[in-house]
């Protein structure tokens, strides 16, 4: 299966995957209109400046998802591809997902109540390659099958 790699050395903090995958799941996939009309989607990966190295972290999709274990009604699933999938329509934001997640990726999006619902990394099903790769000006995130 494919996923995102981190070339640690190249990254540079500019936080571009964040506001690309922020216009991505935004529902007009346009930078302005994302900023400026709409309830504004969470970004899935997060820039991490607190480690030795700068990064940018997400959802590993995991062969054994504890996460998905861990989903007592089944909103957490593997699609197709084998990526680890949260039903944002089903979740009811109990988040023992959250609590599981041996990366800390899985995030609480508040824009669907007080108590909101469970999200993380997709992988961008929509795309060919994910949005935070493509934005990536030097190169430091990798979307390749490495077995």
């Amino acid at each position: 299966m494919k996923l995102v790699y981190i070339k640690e050395d190249a990254c540079v903090e500019c936080k571009l995957c964040e506001l690309a995958c922020y216009v991505e799941h935004s529902p007009t996939k346009d930078i302005l209109d994302a900023y400026e009309m709409e309830i504004r989607p969470m970004p899935r990966c997060e820039v991490d400046v607190e480690l030795p190295y700068s990064a940018s972290i997400m959802c590993r999709h995991c062969i054994d998802a504890p996460c998905l274990t861990a989903c007592q009604n089944g909103s957490i699933y593997k699609d197709e591809r084998g990526a680890v999938i949260v039903n944002e329509k089903t979740c009811v934001g109990c988040w023992m997902c959250i609590m599981m997640c041996s990366y800390g990726v899985i995030k609480r999006d508040t824009r669907h109540g007080y108590f909101g619902i469970s999200t993380k990394c997709d992988l961008c099903p929509e795309r060919e390659t994910p949005a935070c790769v493509d934005s990536c000006p030097n190169g430091a995130l990798l979307y390749d099958d490495r077995g």
